[in-house]
């Protein structure tokens, strides 16, 4: 099969190459995937399971991307729930072979069925932002109604879905960015955005909740924001500053069947809006994931038609 490998973590993106690699097999509950569409997170070239195993030791060449949306080719040894010839979507293990190649092997209970009026493209561009906004709103941030939110990076593929999520559960949304994300931010459904170049972030006054995608200073200041009770909500790692008053969370995603289920259902009635860039090939994704433009939403790559 097809697939994009990293070898160099020095080289980032730009060691991507692709290359013929031998389909997985499908292990005890795994099932393998044929891709038809795949999402791939920049970050992943910093994460330590993009280059080692998890007893630390060497995996390259290793192939990234760990969003997903195909149909189920295998089914592995005591794997149930789903079917060969099944329309799946969800993420893969953060530690094995990911999403950028014609197929892929996966646990079962990481994916979830993707109805049929959702396409491919649509689907791998939902799980890792998706459930990111799901549970850094919901089981990290403890949202409720009538809440101030603030949103940083709030035009990106993960601080859209915030936004809009946020926006559905009663809350009352400040998206943040550069001057250019001012739109989009309030297209999405922000009330207000700060522009992080030009306007006074303190000028914000008190929030409940801060989602982070940024960290450094920006995140250091958005502290002091955090009213009493409320929480600072972190992906960049852990926090260098805590609210005075309330608390502050890192996580990392989890795949979650029931909250995938929660997120298409929200894209086919309408209540969500996906944010997707670019569209390329697996032929060209090499060239698509090291832009010389800044990004201006999620690049998904078409492994299929």
């Amino acid at each position: 099969m097809k697939a994009i490998v990293v070898r160099d973590q020095a080289a980032g993106t730009a060691g991507m190459t692709l290359v013929e690699r031998p389909e997985p097999p499908a292990a005890i509950n795994d099932v393998v995937v044929r891709v038809h569409a795949s999402g791939f997170v920049p970050t992943e070239m910093e994460w330590p399971s993009t280059w080692t195993d998890r007893a630390g030791r060497d995996r390259t060449p290793s192939v990234p991307g760990h969003e997903v949306a195909g149909v189920v080719a295998a089914l592995g040894y005591g794997t149930t729930g789903l079917s060969v010839g099944q329309r799946v979507f969800g993420i893969t293990d953060w530690y094995r072979d990911g999403t950028l190649a014609e197929y892929v092997a996966v646990e079962a209970r990481n994916l979830a069925p993707l109805p049929g009026d959702v396409d491919f493209t649509v689907g791998a561009s939902l799980p890792i932002s998706g459930l990111t906004a799901w549970q850094g709103l919901f089981e990290h941030g403890r949202l409720q109604a009538g809440q101030t939110v603030l949103v940083h990076g709030a035009a990106g593929a993960v601080g859209t879905m915030v936004t809009q999520l946020a926006r559905e559960f009663g809350a009352y949304v400040i998206g943040t960015g550069r001057a250019a994300d001012r739109q989009k931010t309030l297209d999405f459904g922000a009330r207000e955005f700060i522009d992080l170049e030009n306007d006074a972030l303190e000028d914000v006054g008190s929030v409940d909740l801060v989602f982070d995608v940024i960290g450094g200073d920006v995140q250091r200041r958005s502290a002091g924001l955090v009213r009493a009770g409320g929480t600072l909500v972190s992906v960049v790692g852990p926090t260098e500053v805590r609210p005075a008053d309330g608390v502050a969370v890192d996580f990392v995603v989890e795949s979650d069947r029931a909250q995938l289920g929660e997120i298409v259902q929200r894209v086919r009635d309408g209540r969500l809006r996906t944010n997707i860039g670019d569209i390329v090939t697996l032929d060209n994704a090499v060239a698509a994931l090291n832009p010389t433009e800044r990004r201006k939403g999620k690049t998904i790559i078409h492994v299929r038609p």
